[in-house]
């Protein structure tokens, strides 16, 4: 390079779609110098039946749009690289023009549970846990089949299944594309075949034409559509090279890539995810393995995700229903500072069938409550305690050892006495860092490899009213399901 001459930059643009909003980071290497976020209020989730959790597709794409045009249109004319993290097992529907022809079924959306159960029958329990380290349960591949039976006439309509992300990776390039990361998350993966898993489509009865190319997740260069750049103001040149599930996606983020590594969330779901080399299938399928991000025929990398459905969807409605709509969860936090651990058990489980439940569906309960003794402060502080409850329960049913869990500054972890509940809990330091979904989607479109900024860490405490609370909680577990 010539002395005084000055590169253009080259931006990587992340996308995370999420359940309740889209959000959007660009970074120069792994620094990031732009975000942005839409709606600003919180997407609808729509619920025309009971255990039923509906979005439309086509308001994703209308938010990603507004997020990346609120963005300097300077920045925006750098970007060459773009990555897309979506929220997991959602099922979208688009006719031969791309048109989504009926909404999302998203990932909290239970009404395929017997169709998957039934399918283990059909495809025998030794395939599933040898083959494809799952059960086909609720997920993608089990949310066709309900649409093929329930409403053949939209299945016939449908020229494309696509996950949430596959969808918006369509919009930007017109092309009609799948990952085997997500084939993985739609549980039509063969881990010990390294392929389609054929079977499950034929134990459904399904269409292998309804599934869009396969790529690999990281390093596919698709060109954007010109139009779709023009009103973006991105570079004709820009290519979407990076694309994972939201829990993989979030794991890369904070640095989890390797066996033995562990993170965390707790946004609407309340997620572990760690990393493993084996191709085990988990005791009664209670948790769910999936092809990681940097997953190779040469060096396996398999992800173990536990789901908790009801975490902060649980905080919000808890929030909602005491301090107003839209309220601030500042003082949500502060309100349970006032309360004790333990005063009264919750139980997080109001947002769908929860696999940690072998897919029972036993609604949310507070227990304990005294209507002469407790108030707002003790149903805070029993929400953010009986949802960390949950999670230490979920890390225990996956079986991982961790010696550290990271995750990043927001949501639940933002809260001091939940994240500390939860180390206390599982007794493991808990690294706070400064990641999130886009920025690790952002990052991952660059072919970097993050490095986030610790912000805090919280080291496990002796917590005996804690403990004791705990005990009580696991002990009315089996009743509560029941």
């Amino acid at each position: 390079m010539a002395h005084g001459m000055i590169m253009p930059m080259s931006l990587s643009l992340g996308i995370d779609l999420g359940t309740s909003s889209i959000k959007v980071a660009v970074v120069d290497g792994n620094r990031c110098v732009a975000r942005a976020s839409a709606p600003q209020t919180e997407m609808t989730v729509n619920s025309p039946q009971p255990g039923w959790a509906e979005q439309h597709p086509e308001d994703w794409w209308q938010f990603v749009r507004e997020a990346i045009l609120s963005l300097p249109s300077e920045t925006r004319s750098e970007i060459q690289t773009i990555g897309i993290a979506y929220q997991m097992h959602g099922l979208v529907l688009v006719d031969e023009q791309g048109a989504s022809v009926r909404p999302a079924i998203i990932w909290c959306d239970s009404r395929a549970v017997a169709i998957g159960e039934a399918a283990v029958t059909e495809l025998e329990s030794s395939y599933c846990e040898n083959s494809l380290l799952n059960s086909p349960g609720n997920f993608t591949a089990s949310k066709l089949a309900w649409v093929q039976r329930h409403e053949p006439e939209i299945y016939q309509r449908a020229r494309y299944a696509m996950l949430p992300g596959d969808f918006v990776a369509y919009r930007f390039t017109r092309q009609a594309t799948t990952t085997q990361t997500g084939l993985s998350e739609m549980i039509l993966w063969d881990f010990a075949a390294d392929k389609l898993a054929s079977k499950v489509m034929d134990a459904l009865k399904l269409d292998v034409a309804h599934l869009p190319t396969v790529l690999a997740s990281v390093g596919h260069c698709l060109t954007i559509d010109s139009e779709v750049a023009a009103e973006l103001g991105l570079p004709a040149t820009a290519c979407l090279t990076y694309r994972a599930g939201d829990q993989p996606n979030n794991a890369f983020a904070l640095g989890v890539l390797e066996p033995g590594e562990v993170a965390a969330n707790a946004g609407t779901s309340g997620v572990i995810y760690g990393v493993s080399d084996e191709l085990t299938p988990s005791p009664g399928f209670l948790t769910n393995k999936f092809l990681h991000v940097n997953h190779s025929a040469k060096s396996r990398r398999i992800g173990v995700l536990m789901c908790l459905n009801g975490c902060g969807s649980a905080i919000r409605w808890l929030r909602d229903a005491l301090f107003g709509v839209g309220a601030g969860y500042g003082e949500f936090d502060q309100v349970a500072r006032e309360a004790t651990s333990g005063e009264i058990l919750f139980y997080p489980f109001g947002n769908g069938a929860e696999r940690i439940l072998e897919n029972a569906n036993p609604g949310a309960t507070f227990s304990g409550l005294d209507f002469t003794r407790h108030g707002r402060s003790q149903l805070c502080r029993s929400a953010l305690e009986g949802v960390a409850f949950a999670m230490a329960h979920g890390l225990s049913v996956c079986a991982l050892t961790p010696q550290e869990i990271k995750a990043g500054n927001a949501n639940l972890f933002s809260s001091d006495i939940f994240a500390q509940s939860l180390s206390d809990l599982t007794g493991c330091p808990i690294t706070i860092c400064d990641a999130d979904g886009a920025i690790g989607a952002a990052i991952g479109a660059a072919g970097n490899i993050p490095q986030p900024e610790v912000i805090r860490r919280y080291e496990p405490h002796a917590n005996a009213k804690l403990a004791q609370a705990q005990q009580k909680w696991l002990a009315k577990l089996a009743s509560v399901v029941a």
